[in-house]
Parts: C-alpha cells; structure tokens; sequence
C-alpha cells in the first residue's frame, strides 16, 4: 500500500504527565496530514484512559477542560479482529474504524514505554515509532544507560536510587531523575546523597524508581534527530537554551511552554560546535539509532563540555516528531510523516505466532497430578 493511500489515525494524549504535550504534537500532524489531502483520523486517548475519535480541525484550548464535546467514545480491542471500534447504540454492532496505520504522538508512558505499542500489535494494527522492546529500552533510563555503555558508547555514571543507598561511587552535587519518565518532569538537582534519598519520598515522579547521575555545571545540552527510513538520516545538532528560573537543567518549561511543545522552545539551530564536536555527536546519534532499532523518527539527547561528549538519553517519540530539527538537510514537516507513515506499513513490528505448538507437549505431558507428586 502506498503512503498516500493509507488511512492514518494520529493517536495522541493518553494518562501521561506528557499529556498536553502529547495533544500539541497530535494536533500539528493531524492539520499537516489533513492539508496535504491524506485520509486522517484524530483519535483522543485521554487522561483516564479512554479512546475518543475527534473533529481533525480542533485546538489546543477545546482540550483544556477536559474531553471536548464533540469526542465519539471508542474501544481498542485485541484479537483476530481486534483495533478500534465506535459503539453502535443501543441496537446497532459496533462499527470498525477504517485504520491502516496509528502515527503515534503519545508522550510518556504508557505512549512510549511500549504499553500501547503491545496493545496495537496484539489488535494487529500497524503503528510509527519504536516497537515495544524499543520503547520500552528507551523509556528505562537505567537499562538505556547500561546497553549504550556496554555497546562502547560514552555515558556519564547513572546508578539505580534506592532508600537504602548510601554509596554511589561519585560525589555530588546529583541529577536525580525518574527511571521511567519521558522527558524533564520530576528532575532535582540535590548537593548530596541524603538529599537524594529524602527526594524519594517527596516527588512522586520518583515513586516508579529513581537513577542518580553526577551533576556537572560546565555541561550543556545538545539534541539531534535521527531516522532510518527511508535511508539513514542525521538532522542538524541543536544546543537548546536554558531560560527558566533556577536554570540548573533543560526543564520542563524551557522544553515545552512556548505554544508549539518543543517546536517553539529557544534553541541554538544548528549549534555553534567546532566541527569535529558536530560530527562526534551526529556519529554517536547513528550509533544510538543502530543500537536501538529506532523506527520512526527519534531524538537522541547528548551531555558536551565544548570539547567531548555524553550521550544522555533516547526520546523514541519526540516532542513535535522533532520535525524543527530538520533543517541540515531540509525535511519537510509533511514529508517526514509520510515517511513515518511508510515505514509503518514496510516494516511492520513484530506479529505474535504458535508456530511450532503442535501440541507434541501435551500429548506426551502425562497428568497434572503425576507432575505434581
């Protein structure tokens, strides 16, 4: 099937602190969607968890209170002949929607951890964005941390934070960070490890699990994007500027409060780098998409102290697609989904199969009661 000819649903929101975020990034690629002619359905996942299929042309303030009045209630289900359905009333069957791929724009879990990405595969519908181990490894920011220093990659110290730790092999100040969250909400920054501790139990973004990473006021940030469809592909490196009060990180507000999510934050596009850090970290950029499996496009954020560089983390579903970082080279915001849209139906993920239960097991198993003697 051609690109051009699929039916899309851009799913986005979702029970997320990312929630609102996710509604700007899902609104942009419905209207670009819908005004280059291609056949697209906006599909609203809420904060309590609910589907709702909305009116492509709304904003961002019809979401402000809550569900907008215009929302069809939906159900996503699993199965043979899983996917979404509108309800029929109280005589009529449920009606199947008309979907050949979801684009994904939900921000956070369970957008992005691979929570929604298993329920799409098990309803047998084609989606954008990683597959579920890849979202799941990039939303761990622990395991991330671990597989990207095992594949040689340089990586600053990042250890598990329990209650009980009182060693962590390098001296503050810290970065304490959520292990599970997707972007800058629930970050502190604290002296010492005590604080660190004590943190645990006062921020509730911690209370999945926490890491601790050394805090170094001569790093700042840098971010590229990065996607292997349909050939790999680096954008330019971005240095993102720190405006909020108490800047002592890339926060929440610097990220995201500006109008259009990320696509408005302040930013430095390209850096001003020595070439050979540009290259270093759009090498490192590829590596990280290699190591990961991205599909999609994805945001690989870097830690630089002018000279070496730090990968941080991997956003597998960014902030706007991070189609503002697509200017070296030019990569239109349309063209960037249809690629995504592409990629989605070319190379589908993962499709469960019982091949090779033939039911040789069983019958050779005995009783249940033997195997429990």
């Amino acid at each position: 099937m051609n690109a051009a000819d699929a039916r899309i649903a851009v799913a986005f929101g979702g029970p997320s602190p990312e929630h609102d975020v996710s509604i700007l990034t899902g609104l942009q690629a419905v209207r670009e969607l819908a005004g280059r002619g291609r056949d697209v359905t906006a599909l609203y996942w809420s904060k309590t968890g609910s589907w709702h299929r909305v009116p492509a042309d709304l904003e961002a303030e019809d979401f402000v209170q809550g569900l907008p009045r215009s929302a069809e209630p939906l159900r996503l289900a699993v199965g043979e002949d899983g996917g979404f359905t509108a309800s029929g009333g109280r005589l009529g069957r449920a009606r199947p929607l008309a979907v050949d791929v979801v684009l994904v724009a939900c921000h956070g879990a369970p957008g992005e951890d691979g929570t929604l990405q298993g329920a799409l595969d098990l309803a047998g519908i084609a989606y954008t964005g990683p597959d579920v181990a890849g979202a799941a490894l990039g939303m761990d920011k622990l395991a991330f941390a671990g597989v990207a220093a095992a594949a040689g990659l340089p990586v600053l110290p990042r250890r598990l934070l329990l209650p009980g730790t009182t060693a962590v092999g390098f001296d503050g100040p810290y970065i304490v960070k959520p292990r599970f969250g997707g972007s800058s909400i629930g970050i502190d920054v604290v002296a010492d490890l005590g604080t660190a501790v004590a943190r645990l139990a006062a921020n509730p973004h911690l209370r999945r699990g926490a890491v601790l990473e050394p805090y170094r006021t001569d790093l700042f940030d840098l971010n590229v994007a990065v996607r292997t469809w349909p050939e790999p592909a680096v954008s330019a490196v971005e240095r993102p500027l720190r405006t909020a009060a108490g800047g002592e990180i890339l926060g929440y507000l610097d990220k995201y409060v500006g109008g259009q999510g990320m696509a408005s934050a302040p930013r430095e596009l390209p850096a001003n780098l020595d070439a050979a850090v540009t290259e270093r970290v759009r090498s490192l950029a590829g590596a990280v998409a290699e190591l990961c499996g991205v599909r999609g496009v994805a945001r690989v954020d870097f830690l630089c102290d002018g000279g070496a560089v730090w990968v941080n983390e991997i956003n597998t579903v960014p902030g706007s697609l991070a189609r503002y970082l697509w200017v070296d080279p030019p990569v239109a915001f349309g063209d960037l989904l249809d690629a995504m849209v592409a990629e989605a139906l070319a190379r589908p993920t993962g499709r469960h199969s019982a091949t090779g239960a033939d039911g040789t097991v069983l019958r050779g198993a005995g009783t249940i009661a033997a195997k429990l003697a």
